[in-house]
């Protein structure tokens, strides 16, 4: 007998969704909106932006809901350059190359129409999601679905219609999902809607209210098919009404949004806030790492003393100091807290590691100390070009160093290096690697050292090693509340000590 799963239940808003945190999203957001304000409407550089996020939701989406399979090399290609039959090799794909267009050219229309519907202001209601149910699924035109005696058969697909039959969905194991039945479909989503507008009202976090919204739909399942593609759709209509991304599901992240969606349906929606602030940080990373005006060489004589001229004001009038002065701030207190914070573990970890097994020490350089806060450039410059981002050298920075000694010809340095990211002066990130010093008067390695094996200052007879660790940046904004920092930044600098010590043993052993 088969087990089945109850899904659907009335569809409210449960407060232990305000209770999610967001700070994945929080610690970033600030530097974003501040730079979209100064964007002027029309910028290529961002527009171009805009066209391929569409194109990659277009793509993804679909190899989500398992309707086409692309290979990564195609993928980039379409995300890059747009839709065209003519880039398709042999084994690109696993369905005829003019379906796979016209799915993409649906999939990229309905995206390009929820842009469209936010700049005119249009809200959510029913005749818009039936709509936009037309709009994903022009050219498909069967689906799988139940009959009243429990068969699956292959039926038309209503387009821009609620259901008419059951779609539970069996899962390998043999469970039924249950959804809401189509009787109750058209209530469900007037109660859907009307929940979504209260909340709005409210100012509830514009992402607590679309991952909430996302899952609800998901749980009432109103069509025939193409429920995720249509639910997806509406989650990034509210992120883009409020100045965010769309959301988008990568074919490699299906686990882990299917995970959290079935976490979200036991009451447990953390894991889905998650993933959706994840989802949105991504972005603005991205975004960030752009440089959004146009270069000087492309504006004339006037377009670039009227910009001069505008941010001199600004400047006179104290709105630039003012900016500046929260920047600093914000960044001496964040510099401030990782050093409590590793300083408190060298000496937890000093209890720990008896001093004749290991020599432990700490330096550190703060933005302020120029003597030596410049120390690490080209480290820092291969790790930003490793994660693929601006690393901006003119503005502050600094850096925390931890040191085991494990004898006189073997130590280690664990660097982690605070610094700008991207061209927007209030957005930092937190960087780490892994340095292997050893003597070089006691190797044998002549003519054949490592090419990027070099010497420091104060290490004149040591080789030093960069050694890799599997260490993304964490990106931060300083126009965000610094108090609500803390804690994820905390986690990075705890994550990044354990896997060091972690690499080194392994290393050692």
């Amino acid at each position: 007998m088969s087990n089945t799963i109850p899904i659907w239940k009335p569809i409210e808003f449960d407060d232990i969704w305000l209770k999610c945190n967001t700070s994945k999203l929080d610690e970033l957001a600030p530097s974003w909106f501040k730079k979209r304000e100064k964007l002027k409407e029309g910028s290529v550089e961002y527009d171009d932006f805009l066209n391929k996020l569409k194109r990659q939701h277009a793509i993804e989406t679909g190899i989500v809901e398992k309707l086409y399979n692309l290979k990564e090399g195609i993928t980039q290609t379409f995300i890059k350059e747009g839709f065209y039959e003519s880039y398709l090799q042999h084994g690109d794909t696993n369905i005829p190359p003019t379906q796979l267009i016209a799915y993409l050219k649906d999939h990229f229309e309905a995206i390009d129409f929820v842009f469209d519907v936010v700049n005119q202001n249009r809200t959510i209601n029913k005749g818009f999601i039936l709509e936009l149910h037309s709009l994903i699924t022009q050219n498909q035109h069967t689906t799988e679905a139940i009959n009243s005696l429990g068969q699956i058969v292959n039926v038309e697909l209503l387009k821009g219609q609620f259901k008419k039959f059951e779609n539970n969905p069996q899962r390998a194991d043999g469970s039924i999902f249950l959804y809401c039945p189509p009787i109750h479909v058209e209530s469900e989503i007037e109660k859907l809607i009307k929940i979504y507008i209260e909340l709005e009202e409210k100012n509830i976090k514009p992402v607590i209210i679309s991952a909430w919204f996302h899952h609800s739909f998901t749980q009432i399942h109103p069509f025939q098919d193409g429920n995720g593609r249509l639910a997806r759709l509406l989650a990034s209509l509210i992120l883009i009404k409020n100045k965010l991304f769309p959301f988008t599901v990568k074919g490699i992240e299906k686990k882990k949004y299917i995970d959290s969606l079935e976490s979200a349906d036991k009451g447990n929606p953390q894991l889905l806030v998650d993933f959706f602030c994840e989802v949105e940080k991504k972005n603005i990373e991205e975004v960030l790492n752009l440089n959004l005006e146009s270069p000087i060489s492309q504006k004339s004589l006037n377009e670039v003393a009227e910009s001069f001229s505008l941010k001199l004001d600004q400047w006179k009038k104290g709105i630039q100091l003012k900016k500046v002065d929260k920047i600093n701030n914000n960044r001496k207190i964040i510099f401030e807290y990782g050093y409590s914070i590793l300083n408190e573990a060298l000496n937890e970890l000093k209890r720990k590691i008896p001093s004749e097994t290991a020599d432990l020490y700490f330096d550190k350089s703060f933005p302020d100390e120029v003597n030596k806060h410049y120390w690490f450039t080209h480290q820092i410059v291969d790790y930003a070009k490793l994660h693929s981002y601006y690393f901006n050298r003119a503005l502050p920075r600094g850096w925390f160093k931890f040191g085991f000694v494990l004898s006189k010809d073997r130590q280690y340095h664990l660097v982690i290096s605070i610094h700008h990211y991207g061209y927007d002066d209030s957005t930092i990130a937190a960087g780490a690697f892994l340095e292997f010093i050893e003597n070089e008067t006691n190797n044998n390695l002549g003519s054949n050292k490592p090419s990027n094996g070099y010497k420091r200052e104060g290490l004149d007879n040591n080789l030093i090693t960069s050694l890799p660790l599997d260490i993304k940046p964490h990106i931060m904004s300083l126009e965000a509340n610094v108090d609500e920092l803390k804690r994820n930044f905390e986690s990075f600098l705890l994550d990044t000590l354990t896997l060091t010590l972690g690499h080194i043993a392994s290393e050692i052993s």
